[in-house]
């Protein structure tokens, strides 16, 4: 069969980009050191999965125009089908060929705006903190995920840049979270969808800093990587 014709579901894809990226590092580390640390896998899951959230929301960024008009399916479906949008996205068969097309993932944002609409309009926080990340914080993130399994910086280095990017996450997700009650964003979706879609969805960019804010000072006054199970 032809790839084109192949496909799979997107949160599939999504899940199988994620679960590479983690296993490249918990792979390395149980080859070089033995074993692996239940610490050091949250932080593998974590980097992996903000890797591929940087890159959505990149395409948050070049298909901002996209999503601003997409925003209207996914409410219209909504109401014709009272089906959660990002879960029918999620659903959604992606051809392999589309695996890493912009277009693809900048309906993310399309389908989440349902519940905030700020990922719709490009003057807002929400909008922009999201694309900042994506600019900003991949590399730094692929260097701590690689500082975190091969140990190539010293424990002072890591701990410094994981102290900066675990507190700007923690920093700038609280503010998100501040910014979309401040708003009453909240008052145009059931309060399921409050918890489920925007808290839980959000909380692991607080509860995941906080921890790495523990373990980048440990680095750091440590010199060691013992934290990590080093």
């Amino acid at each position: 069969m032809s790839t084109s014709r192949l496909t799979l579901s997107a949160w599939l894809i999504a899940a199988s980009e994620i679960a590479f990226l983690t296993a490249l590092g918990i792979g390395h580390r149980v080859y070089w050191h033995g074993g692996v640390d239940l610490t050091y896998v949250v932080f593998a899951l974590f980097l992996s999965t903000n890797l591929v959230i940087c890159f959505w929301e990149i395409c948050l960024f070049f298909r901002r125009d996209y999503i601003e008009s997409r925003s209207a399916y996914w409410q219209q479906q909504r109401l014709r089908t009272g089906r959660s949008p990002a879960l029918a996205f999620l659903a959604t068969k992606v051809p392999l060929r589309s695996a890493f097309s912009p277009t693809v993932w900048a309906d993310v944002w399309a389908a989440y705006s349902v519940y905030d609409g700020s990922y719709a309009d490009r003057r807002t926080y929400g909008f922009n903190v999201d694309v900042g990340n994506g600019f900003i914080t991949a590399i730094p993130t692929l260097i701590l995920y690689a500082a975190f399994t091969t140990e190539f910086l010293s424990p002072l280095a890591a701990g410094i840049l994981g102290v900066m990017f675990f507190w700007q996450w923690t920093y700038a997700t609280s503010v998100y979270l501040w910014s979309f009650f401040i708003a009453k964003r909240h008052r145009d979706i059931s309060r399921g969808e409050v918890y489920g879609m925007i808290l839980a969805f959000n909380a692991p960019w607080i509860v995941v800093p906080l921890l790495g804010l523990y373990v980048s000072i440990r680095l750091a006054v440590d010199g060691s990587y013992r934290v990590l199970g080093g």
